[in-house]
């Protein structure tokens, strides 16, 4: 497995058929700030295949002080290939170029169904569900990274 930047346009068919359902078509999986100077993707490979995706933007959530943030949006894995570490390995590698960019707060805005994962790796809750019409519910979620 190799973790690789990526193009926007990259991410485009994973989230598609992960986040989406394949109901989207590919070209609308374009997330508002995919092509911002201080946006960057990353991608995880196996033998050659694009098959898990991340992206990060520096973006500050208004309910949040810290100035400087990043949100972890679009977090996508093959389904034939979840459970295998992929995603972590994507935040282990998006974690020190945050940090690079004198950031110290990652964001997201997890699906119900992944809260688990986010804080088996660090992430902790801030308030209460909400819902993301049509995609469902969520949890405001950070992870400051070390000083």
């Amino acid at each position: 497995m190799k973790v690789l930047r990526i193009s926007a346009q990259d991410t485009y068919p994973i989230r598609s058929k992960i986040l989406f359902g394949g109901d989207n078509p590919i070209e609308s999986c374009n997330f508002k700030g995919d092509d911002e100077d201080q946006t960057f993707h990353l991608g995880a490979f196996i033998d050659g295949q694009l098959v898990s995706v991340a992206s990060m933007y520096f973006e500050k959530h208004p309910d949040i002080e810290e100035p400087y943030q990043y949100q972890l949006q679009g977090m996508a894995t093959l389904v034939e290939h979840q459970y295998k570490g992929l995603s972590s390995a994507l935040l282990q590698v998006a974690f020190p170029i945050v940090k690079q960019n004198l950031c110290h707060l990652v964001w997201c805005n997890a699906r119900e169904e992944a809260i688990g994962f986010y804080r088996k790796i660090g992430f902790e809750g801030i308030g209460d569900l909400f819902d993301i019409p049509p995609v469902g519910k969520h949890l405001l979620m950070v992870k400051y990274l070390d000083k």
